[in-house]
């Protein structure tokens, strides 16, 4: 787990084109004869990176509610976790990369929508609690609304890249906010604790 982890770190600095057996075995303090060992190749390292991030997708999500006094402050922080290793534009850009490689190659993208399906899937579930809470407005689509909560996520981060203002996690705070706003119910709607 910690080769993995190093793995992404060095993929953040230079890019998956960059990566190499070697890089990620002096970050780890191995020789890079383990990693072709245990990995094989280049290419096997990044597809363990990649099945490692699935496995860990839903179980990371699902601890978010446990985190949060509402299931909105949750989406919200879902949304900036799931960004939080995009610390510059060029982490970002090297992690597109990454993505890039996600949606051309079928091995590689079997594992990209895995992890983006149990986004959605976590987004709609909290989104639902905020809905049978009173926090949403009665009629909220919740599946139209963590499809824009995902969208909105992207969107922003590209944009951030692009213009460089502020830190990404607080972009992606206000933009998500500001795409729940519409659907949050009234105070007055919100249900008592007699109800």
């Amino acid at each position: 787990m910690d080769i993995l982890r190093a793995a992404a770190e060095v993929i953040g600095r230079v890019g998956p084109a960059g990566l190499t057996l070697a890089a990620v075995a002096r970050e780890v303090g191995l020789v890079p004869g383990t990693l072709v060992q245990r990995f094989g190749s280049k290419r096997g390292l990044m597809l363990a990176i990649a099945r490692q991030s699935a496995k860990e997708a839903e179980s990371m999500y699902e601890n978010m509610r446990d985190q949060h006094a509402t299931a909105l402050m949750a989406v919200t922080d879902l949304a900036v976790t799931s960004m939080a290793a995009m610390t510059t534009p060029e982490v970002y850009a090297n992690h597109l990369a990454f993505l890039c490689i996600d949606l051309t190659d079928p091995e590689f993208h079997e594992y990209a929508l895995a992890i983006h399906q149990a986004q959605r899937r976590v987004c709609e579930t909290l989104l639902a609690e905020a809905l049978a809470k009173g926090e949403l407005s009665a009629g909220t689509n919740v599946a139209a609304l963590a499809a824009t909560v995902q969208t909105v996520v992207a969107g922003a981060g590209l944009t951030w890249a692009m213009d460089r203002e502020g830190m990404l996690a607080h972009r992606i705070e206000r933009e998500v906010i500001t795409a729940l706003a519409p659907h949050i119910a009234p105070p007055g709607d919100l249900p008592t604790e007699a109800s």
